[in-house]
């Protein structure tokens, strides 16, 4: 089956997300939420120690719209691995709105940091490069967790040694392993199951360039 998006759909996806004040409003919106949730987190532990907040990078911490309008203008870039590892490499992400404050506050109250990203193992060094360049607390090669084992494995790895209080993301698969692969229906359902998570633990941030909902057929208004 052909896709059901076309080249202007992408378009209007990638301009929201680069150019609307919307988007900027719902990533500090998305960050208040997990300052709130962070500090009562910790007030209710008595202290940050043997806490963890786990973040996904690209889209939740980094912007990396500049790389979706190339590729918006290049056709077959956006698939292009080459593309993302060159960008991983030697692009200029930003910060999204709220990002460096509610790290800085992370860090200050003791809680452990851990950036678990999809990004490639290989461009490790440029990524933990990154990350400390735009002032990020606690990068280090032990707290950036990149593509390799599923996130899910990975989050249990951290669970080993902290009590995760708080995670971050732009896509469901990055909140439990039960999302990852799943089809579009069975997401939605599982949203459902976890319903009383989001805005606790969970924090989504808005992405409208990227989702597997992206193929998924339109249900027009149809007059009786």
């Amino acid at each position: 089956m052909q896709p059901t998006h076309t080249p202007h759909d992408h378009a209007i996806a990638v301009r929201y997300q680069q150019a609307s004040a919307e988007v900027r409003a719902l990533q500090r919106q998305c960050y208040a939420l997990a300052t709130l949730r962070l500090r009562a987190a910790v007030d209710q532990a008595g202290g940050g120690a043997g806490l963890a907040v786990l973040s996904d990078i690209d889209e939740t911490i980094l912007d990396n719209s500049a790389v979706m309008a190339a590729a918006m203008h290049n056709e077959g870039m956006f698939q292009n691995i080459d593309t993302w590892l060159l960008w991983e490499r030697e692009g200029n992400p930003h910060l999204i709105p709220g990002a460096a404050e509610f790290f800085a506050l992370a860090d200050s109250l003791g809680v452990t940091i851990f950036y678990v990203s999809d990004r490639f193992e290989e461009n490790k060094l440029a990524t933990i490069a990154t990350l400390s360049r735009l002032g990020l607390p606690q990068v280090c090669a032990e707290q950036v967790l990149l593509f390799g084992p599923p996130k899910a494995a990975r989050r249990a790895q951290v669970e080993d040694g902290h009590r995760i209080v708080l995670q971050l993301g732009d896509t469901l698969h990055d909140f439990h392993g039960a999302f990852a692969g799943a089809a579009l229906e069975d997401q939605h359902r599982l949203t459902e199951d976890h319903a009383d998570r989001f805005g606790q633990d969970w924090i989504v941030f808005p992405n409208a360039a990227h989702g597997t909902w992206m193929e998924a057929e339109l249900r027009p208004w149809q007059r009786d």
